[in-house]
C-alpha cells in the first residue's frame, strides 16, 4: 500500500516536471509566431477564445454571473492577468531575447511578495526578504544592462517583460480577494474572456495578419497548442499536482520554467546564451528562492 502510493507521487512529480516544460515552451511557440508576423494581442486573444471556448465544453456551458463587487473583481482579474501580462509578455518576446524575457518575468513570485505586503499585509520585510530581493532585481539588472544603457528594442523589451511580472503580482494580489467564494474552474473562465475583451480594442489600433499566415499549418498549429495545451489542460493539470503533492513541493517546480526556457530557446531558435545571462538568470533564481524560502 505504501509502496503504491510512493510510486503514485513519484508519478505526479513527474507529470509536474512534464507541465512546466510545456509552460516552458509556450514562450519559443509565442516567438514563432511573432516570426512569422502574428501580433502579440492578435495571439492572446486567439490562444485565449480557443481556452475559453474548451473551458465552456468542459463546464458543460453552465455561465452564471456573480455580484456586481465580485464581477468587478474579474474584470480586473481579466486584465492584470489576461490582458496586461500576456500582451506585455508578447510585446517583450517581439523585441528581444527569449531568455531576456523569462529571467526578468521569472521575478514575479518576489513582486507578488511585495505588493501582499502592501496591500494584504501579509508578508514582512525580513532580512531575508530584502536581500533575496537584492539580488534578484541586481540580476535583472544585469541581464538589462549587460550592453550598457543604450535606449532600444532590447532595454525596451525588458522593461516590458518586467511590467508584465507586476502585471502578475497584482492578479495574484486581486485573486485572493475571490478565490474562497468561487471555483477555480469559473474564475479561469471569466479570466479568459475578460481578458480577451479587453485586448480586442488593440486590434484595431495595430496591422492585422493576412488570413493567409493565419491558416498556414505552423501558425495554426502554435495558436491551438498555446490554447489548448498551454491556457487550458495545463492548468487543470497543475491543479491536480498541487493536489497530489502539495503546494510547496509543486511551487519548487516553477523555478524550472525560465531554465528550461533559455535552453529551448539556444536549441530550438538558435538564440545565443552567455555567460552574462545564466548569471543574471542564476541571481535572479536564487533571490527569489531566499524570498520564499523565508
Amino acid at each position: 500500500m505504501n509502496q503504491s502510493k510512493t510510486n503514485s507521487n513519484w508519478t505526479w512529480h513527474v507529470i509536474a516536471i512534464v507541465t512546466i516544460v510545456v509552460w516552458a515552451a509556450s514562450f519559443p511557440c509565442t516567438k514563432i509566431l511573432l516570426n512569422n508576423g502574428v501580433t502579440p494581442t492578435e495571439i492572446f486573444v486567439y490562444r485565449t477564445f480557443i481556452a475559453y471556448v474548451g473551458l465552456l465544453i468542459a463546464s458543460r456551458f453552465r455561465v452564471k454571473l456573480w455580484g456586481w463587487r465580485d464581477e468587478g473583481l474579474a474584470m480586473l482579474l481579466g486584465l492584470t492577468g489576461g490582458t496586461m501580462y500576456f500582451v506585455l509578455q508578447n510585446f517583450a518576446l517581439d523585441l528581444t531575447l527569449l531568455s531576456d524575457v523569462v529571467i526578468v518575468i521569472a521575478v514575479n513570485p518576489l513582486l507578488t511578495i511585495m505588493l501582499s505586503a502592501i496591500f494584504l499585509k501579509e508578508e514582512h520585510f525580513s532580512l531575508k526578504v530584502v536581500l533575496g530581493s537584492v539580488l534578484a532585481f541586481l540580476g535583472v539588472a544585469v541581464i538589462t544592462l549587460r550592453n550598457g544603457l543604450v535606449w532600444g528594442d532590447g532595454l525596451l523589451g525588458n522593461l516590458l517583460a518586467f511590467l508584465a511580472a507586476l502585471a502578475w503580482a497584482l492578479y495574484c494580489v486581486i485573486f485572493r480577494g475571490v478565490q474562497s467564494r468561487h471555483g477555480i474552474l469559473d474564475i479561469t473562465r471569466k479570466v479568459m474572456i475578460y481578458g480577451a475583451v479587453f485586448a480586442l480594442p488593440v486590434l484595431f489600433f495595430v496591422p492585422t495578419t493576412p488570413l493567409s499566415t493565419l491558416l498556414r499549418t505552423d501558425v495554426v498549429a502554435n495558436i491551438v497548442f498555446l490554447g489548448l495545451i498551454c491556457s487550458m489542460a495545463a492548468f487543470f493539470v497543475w491543479n491536480m499536482v498541487i493536489k497530489k503533492i502539495g503546494a510547496i513541493d509543486s511551487s519548487n517546480y516553477l523555478y524550472l520554467e525560465p531554465v528550461l526556457s533559455m535552453i529551448i530557446g539556444a536549441v530550438w531558435l538558435g538564440e545565443p546564451v552567455g555567460w552574462i545571462a545564466v548569471a543574471g538568470c542564476a541571481m535572479v533564481l536564487l533571490g527569489v528562492i531566499l524570498v520564499e524560502k523565508k
